[in-house]
Parts: structure tokens; C-alpha cells; sequence
């Protein structure tokens, strides 16, 4: 491949992965074609991107980025994914496609999250952590759950009252 073209590619691969600050990186060797577009489009639809990169064109591509240690031990083919409400959902999807026994040749081998490498091990430690819309929910609960227990408190005396007075005035 001579230097222009690998120059053009570069940068497209740049400008693809711009702004982009968490990734993960799989392997897709070993699926037919076939697979391999079911596969996409499933990803697509869950709005998670899937491309295969050859691993020194994605190093001069994301050098300055906060993806470049995505790819300092990277060996063999590879596949980036990004996408995903955050990083959380996109571990669980990966890990998901990990473990499913139709989906042969997929596998997680690790990525980069807040700048930090991942290992595959980490993937699915990740995978595991609350995604980010099961987080909101969960600091909403805590955040309203004081008011909910304080206006209980305020009105459970006053319906117990209200009640005892509907009986003594049922009872006459």
C-alpha cells in the first residue's frame, strides 16, 4: 500500500473516531460474511459502530487521542466498537455477543476507557457495573426518597386520625 493511500486512510479513520473517548476492541476473525453483517446490523440498531482496522494505520490515526492506548499492545487483526448510551452498555452488548455460542469468532480482547487500557477480564467486569440510564435511575430513587419518606410520615397520623373518625362516625 503506498504512503498516500495510507495517508488517505489515516485520516479517514481519524475523522471517524473523532471525539470518540471510549472504545473496545474485539476480534471477528473467523465469521463468515454473512455473520459478520447480521452482526453489524444488530450493532447498528443498538446504535454501537463496527469497524476493522489494521492495527498501525488505527495507531497513527488516534495518536493524540484519548484512544491511543487502545492500541499500544495490540497483536493480530482487530476490530474497534464504539457507540452506546456509554461505555457500560457498550461492555454489556460486547460481552453478551462474547458469550453467545451462534455468534462464533466474536470476542472481547479489551479497549480503553477515561484513557485507562482494558483487558478482556476488565470488559467483563465492566459489563457487570449499573449502565448509565440504571445510574440515573438509581441516584433519582435516592434523591426522592427522603421527600417520599418525610411526607409519609406527615400524613400517616393525620390518615390514621381521619380514619378513626369515619368509624366513630359510622359506628352512631
Amino acid at each position: 500500500m503506498s504512503k498516500f493511500v495510507k495517508n488517505l486512510i489515516t485520516r479517514d479513520l481519524g475523522r471517524r473516531l473523532d471525539g470518540v473517548e471510549n472504545a473496545l476492541l474485539v476480534n471477528v476473525i473467523g465469521m463468515g460474511a454473512n455473520e459478520t453483517c447480521a452482526l453489524r446490523k444488530s450493532l447498528r440498531e443498538q446504535n454501537i459502530e463496527l469497524l476493522v482496522v489494521k492495527n498501525s494505520l488505527a495507531r497513527r490515526a488516534v495518536d493524540g487521542t484519548p484512544l491511543a492506548g487502545a492500541f499500544d499492545d495490540v497483536n493480530g487483526s482487530a476490530a474497534i466498537v464504539w457507540g452506546a448510551s456509554d461505555i457500560v452498555s457498550l461492555a454489556k452488548v460486547v460481552t453478551k455477543l462474547d458469550a453467545d455460542v451462534q455468534v462464533k469468532g466474536f470476542e472481547a480482547r479489551g479497549g480503553i476507557m477515561d484513557g485507562e487500557p482494558l483487558t478482556a477480564d476488565r470488559v467483563k467486569e465492566i459489563s457487570k457495573w449499573p449502565s448509565r440510564e440504571e445510574q440515573l435511575s438509581i441516584v433519582a430513587g435516592q434523591i426522592l426518597s427522603p421527600g417520599a419518606n418525610l411526607s409519609a410520615a406527615l400524613l400517616g397520623p393525620g390518615k390514621l386520625l381521619a380514619s378513626q373518625v369515619k368509624k366513630k362516625s359510622e359506628e352512631e
